[in-house]
């Protein structure tokens, strides 16, 4: 049996896509239900992780999004200031 923390980390190893991928199964087996409760703990903070990884993943991207904007528009407020 693998710790929470080997648990937590081997989540945020997993890309955008898989953590996403895996969160859909994780909410298709708590909608179709027939698992115990501890099962359903089990699912919910798997469930739990898949989505802070994918929050983090997300709000990374749009970082690097704004911060590739903002250089651009330093460049083009440069390239203004030289005329």
């Amino acid at each position: 049996m693998t710790s929470k923390t080997e648990q937590t980390a081997a989540a945020e190893a997993l890309g955008y896509e898989q953590a996403r991928d895996e969160l859909i199964e994780v909410v298709r087996r708590l909608e179709t239900g027939g698992t115990t409760l501890e099962e359903s703990l089990a699912l919910w903070e798997r469930g739990e992780e898949l989505a802070r990884v994918c929050r983090r993943r997300l709000d990374g991207a749009r970082a690097r999004l704004d911060a590739a904007l903002a250089e651009e528009n330093g460049a083009e407020d440069a390239g203004e200031a030289d005329q």
